[in-house]
């Protein structure tokens, strides 16, 4: 692997691991911005914005857009989290200069008021359906409650109230000042020209604006209620779990996805074999999401609502059970070749590798090859891994639950 990087006049970021032997080629331009970076009057408008970004330029309509990609034979698409927004495209090698442009100009879209009235609907509708998926409203309203005002408790989609209201004028100020080059990062994998990528980048880029674009780092100062919010139309319980993780740019995140693994992985876990093999769940799951300055370790359970209040002790039980005791060596054992054999399986293609190397530099700004990634899992021992439980991590926890119940404590 070669590792390229280089900043442009503007400050825009390009960097990438190349591999001259891979078959394909990727690209993703990784946008520092998500609902984190979002006032109570804009709230969804990063998500909003993602949309209106395939709704074409001063050089291509939104059907050139789409139509483009697929002659090409892309696999394209975007996606906008709690403080990052991509657009990528995977390619074979030949098609370079035309993915670059295409996604260089998807960059700087004219937001048209016609397609912005339009695109409203769609994302009211988007939300409307994810207010009929349980699993996502109860994780939603959990993180809301957790980070108590916290920038990191926003919700990605908005609210119907925050949409309505947007109005085009306010997502064009925040796009001047999010999506300014020096809060972007190009990144590249596979088998790319990586000096025919700068020329060609640094050409259709040249009128890219600077900005001050900071985030507010704040520590969040998390609260542990119990919360149920009762909802007829649902037939099972949708309970969600959050306790203090560990930030994206601390050392011990490895040791905290090797535990999230060990107490919550689908399934050989402690949450599944405590829960789902006896019947008491249907589906029990813990994961640790890394953020900016900040960390969460999140675990969802789903079951009967006459149970409810059984499995809410039983989950408490297991990460009592595991603070207070530690986990075996077979289970980091276990734990450590899952996570490493994942890493490894999803980096066999560039467009695995891309959203690797793109998070490596948003958070850390650093490449990292994928055999260290996979060192540090491997690294994590029973001791350390323990060590960081006995933090007392899963004292506390906040908890809500949606569904037909009316009662938990």
């Amino acid at each position: 692997m070669n590792f390229d990087r280089t900043q442009l006049e503007n400050g825009l970021t390009l960097l990438g691991e190349r591999n001259p032997g891979a078959k394909s080629m990727a690209a993703g331009y990784f946008v520092r911005t998500g609902s984190r970076d979002e006032t109570a009057e804009v709230s969804g408008v990063s998500h909003f914005l993602e949309h209106m970004m395939f709704k074409g330029s001063d050089r291509r309509t939104g059907e050139d857009v789409n139509r483009e990609f697929d002659e090409m034979g892309a696999r394209y698409n975007a996606f906008t989290s709690e403080e990052n927004t991509v657009y990528y495209g995977a390619v074979l090698p030949e098609f370079q200069p035309r993915v670059l442009d295409l996604l260089s100009d998807l960059m700087r879209p004219t937001l048209r008021t016609d397609d912005f009235d339009m695109e409203k609907n769609v994302i009211l509708e988007e939300i409307a359906r994810y207010q009929d998926r349980p699993s996502f409203t109860v994780m939603d309203v959990a993180r809301e409650v957790y980070f108590a005002g916290h920038p990191l408790g926003n919700s990605v989609l908005g609210s119907t109230e925050s949409i309505q209201a947007l109005s085009r004028d306010q997502m064009a100020t925040y796009f001047g000042r999010r999506y300014a080059a020096n809060n972007l990062s190009l990144v590249l994998s596979g088998n790319y020209d990586w000096d025919a990528a700068v020329a060609q980048v640094r050409e259709l880029t040249a009128s890219w604006n600077a900005a001050e674009a900071g985030r507010e780092l704040a520590e969040p100062r998390p609260q542990f209620p119990v919360r149920v919010i009762t909802n007829e139309k649902f037939n099972r319980a949708h309970i969600e779990f959050v306790a203090p993780g560990i930030s994206a740019q601390s050392p011990d995140r490895f040791a905290a996805e090797i535990i999230a693994e060990a107490l919550g992985a689908g399934e050989g876990s402690r949450l599944f074999w405590a829960l789902v093999d006896p019947g008491l769940a249907e589906a029990a799951r813990l994961g640790h999401s890394e953020e900016d300055g900040a960390g969460a370790f999140m675990a969802y359970v789903s079951c009967d609502p006459e149970r409810a209040q059984e499995v809410v002790d039983k989950v408490r039980e297991v990460l009592a059970t595991a603070t207070r005791e530690g986990l075996r060596p077979e289970e980091v054992e276990r734990a450590r070749r899952k996570l490493a054999s994942a890493i490894v399986l999803q980096g066999e293609t560039p467009f695995g590798r891309l959203l690797q190397v793109g998070f490596d530099w948003q958070y850390r700004r650093e490449i990292v090859p994928i055999g260290q990634t996979i060192d540090e899992y491997l690294a994590v021992t029973t001791e350390s891994a323990n060590a960081l439980l006995s933090r007392g991590l899963f004292d506390r926890l906040a908890v809500v639950a949606l569904g037909p119940i009316r009662d938990l404590h």
